[in-house]
């Protein structure tokens, strides 16, 4: 299922199709000041992977400048390690003149507003020696006006950068357009910025890429890769890069990305598909990478009709080749709130945390989504802001006010006063749900905890159980001998449904949920209460 085409789409999918990391490249002179060593006594890393996707601009500010950072990230891995997540994602931590980080103007420098080389490095120390793992986002197939690349490039055939950009002309005077024949992009500040596209065909740029990708996995080189990342983040990957550069799985991708499992063969390359509706069959078979985001299931899971989500979940899932993986979500940086669309009912909220939990694949949770953050792409013209409202400050207090808050979008621009998500007392906020037991956010602890009891449902095989009642959906994650069914009630009525478990006629053990089932005849007789979530293991 598609969410209809609005100007946030429009925009999100220039930004996607421009949008997303082209993280930074570091000379080593950065690295000299290193972070003293870590005392604390080094913990196991987690089997279970539950990422934590973080736009770090708005989750915690540390220093008092209304900009969420590095070292914010860092004082606040005990509050994450309390929900349960197990790594990080960031979006772009470069300089660039837009507010989300994508388009660089210099892939070498951290934007300072995140901190220094010195606080990333004490964030990936402190996240490795917890158990925790960090994924950094990726774009480098565009740049802005400001890059090298292009203001040494540009009427200059003798520069040594003159093959790194696309031209529109042999004169190298005309940079080429980027999608939707864009030229730039007016930021959400009112200040507009040239963007073009990056040449992925010249050797000169592949090895840029390879040394630039190389030296995140291991700063030091020093082959130990505690203070490297985990795997990358390849936004808006494509095979034809907005139809300009075609073949690049053959040409550019695969090349780099098996350079880099030489340096690392444990490095893991997630994609985000540029076609949303996309399984991303592709992307593994020709493109190299691990794993993608099941998009279809995202929108599938938004529309609470069972028929949607069993056609989603099987294609998803039973075409993803076995030694790859999806990366299941409800909402990311680049779409509506799953709060927003649902109006804030808490229990379709539920069912949200908990299809997102249990499904299998590897969870990733957007910052605040397990609070029950609300925000939809607001109508703010062709400006880069339109997604801000999914992407404001985290709701650390019932007062929307406090050390932390990170409300940079307030600072400056025509916008500041446009964002209204921070309602205080509203019941959405960390200190209000903390101690709540029947809160959204304890909720997705309990399902984070299953999970975790339960590694079937990230190691087994999915399939889908049929059941006699249209408003719910039922499957089982089996294997190794366990086996673990779930069942959910898309409806605001209860439900008695039959669900058919031919051959599983074994005892039956409560995971969560009200009453116990009844087996036999090979099915499962279970009662569901309106929007209500069963667990149980055979």
């Amino acid at each position: 299922m598609k969410e209809p085409i609005t100007a946030e789409m429009k925009i999100k999918t220039l930004l996607s199709a421009c949008l997303s990391c082209l993280l930074i490249y570091i000379n080593l002179s950065i690295v000299c000041g290193r972070p003293q060593a870590i005392k604390h006594p080094q913990q196991k890393p987690n089997k279970e992977e539950i990422i934590y996707h973080i736009f770090q601009r708005s989750f915690y500010d540390s220093n008092r400048d209304m900009q969420g950072d590095l070292n914010g990230i860092r004082e606040k891995l005990d509050y994450l390690q309390q929900l349960g997540v197990t790594a990080i994602l960031l979006t772009p931590l470069y300089q660039s003149p837009f507010y989300h980080n994508y388009f660089a103007d210099d892939f070498k420098k951290i934007d300072p507003s995140y901190g220094t080389m010195r606080d990333y490095l004490k964030l990936i120390k402190e996240l490795h020696r917890r158990g925790m793992k960090f994924y950094m986002d990726m774009e480098t197939q565009y740049v802005t006006e400001d890059h090298l690349w292009w203001k040494d490039g540009i009427n200059n055939l003798k520069s040594p950068y003159s093959d790194y950009i696309l031209y529109a002309d042999k004169t190298h005077n005309t940079p080429s357009t980027i999608i939707f024949d864009l030229k730039g992009l007016l930021g959400y500040d009112s200040v507009y910025r040239r963007i073009t596209t990056v040449n992925l065909y010249s050797p000169k740029v592949l090895e840029y890429n390879y040394q630039l990708f190389k030296f995140w996995i291991d700063p030091n080189h020093d082959g130990k890769f505690d203070d490297g990342v985990d795997g990358f983040r390849l936004d808006h990957m494509m095979d034809n890069l907005d139809r300009k550069e075609p073949d690049l799985f053959a040409k550019f991708w695969r090349p780099l990305l098996g350079k880099l499992r030489k340096v690392n063969p444990k490095i893991k390359i997630v994609a985000e598909q540029a076609e949303w509706g996309s399984l991303g069959l592709d992307y593994f078979k020709n493109g190299g990478v691990d794993r993608v985001f099941a998009f279809r299931l995202a929108f599938a899971i938004r529309s609470f009709k069972k028929d949607q989500i069993v056609a989603a979940a099987d294609s998803t899932f039973l075409a993803t080749p076995a030694n790859k993986q999806q990366v299941v979500f409800i909402e990311n940086h680049d779409t509506q709130r799953f709060s927003y669309g649902v109006k804030g009912d808490l229990n379709k909220l539920r069912i949200g945390a908990a299809l997102n939990l249990l499904l299998g694949g590897v969870p990733s949770i957007y910052y605040g989504q397990e609070l029950g953050m609300s925000g939809t792409n607001a109508a703010l013209g062709a400006t880069d802001a339109n997604d801000i409202p999914n992407r404001s400050a985290f709701e650390w207090y019932k007062s929307d006010q406090g050390k932390g808050m990170a409300y940079w979008y307030k600072i400056k621009g025509p916008w500041k006063d446009t964002f209204n998500n921070d309602v205080p007392n509203d019941g959405i906020s960390l200190e209000e749900e903390r101690s709540d037991p029947n809160s959204l956010w304890n909720f997705y602890r309990k399902m984070i905890s299953i999970r975790k009891a339960n590694p079937v449902i990230s190691n087994g095989v999915y399939k889908t159980l049929k059941n006699d009642k249209d408003e719910v959906f039922s499957f089982m994650r089996y294997g190794g001998g366990k086996k673990v069914i779930v069942a959910v009630n898309l409806s605001d009525k209860p439900a008695d449904a039959i669900i058919s478990v031919e051959g599983e006629n074994g005892p039956v053990k409560m995971i969560y949920g009200g009453l116990k089932p009844i087996v036999t005849n090979n099915t499962l007789s279970v009662h569901l209460p309106a929007y209500g979530v069963g667990v149980w293991g055979i």
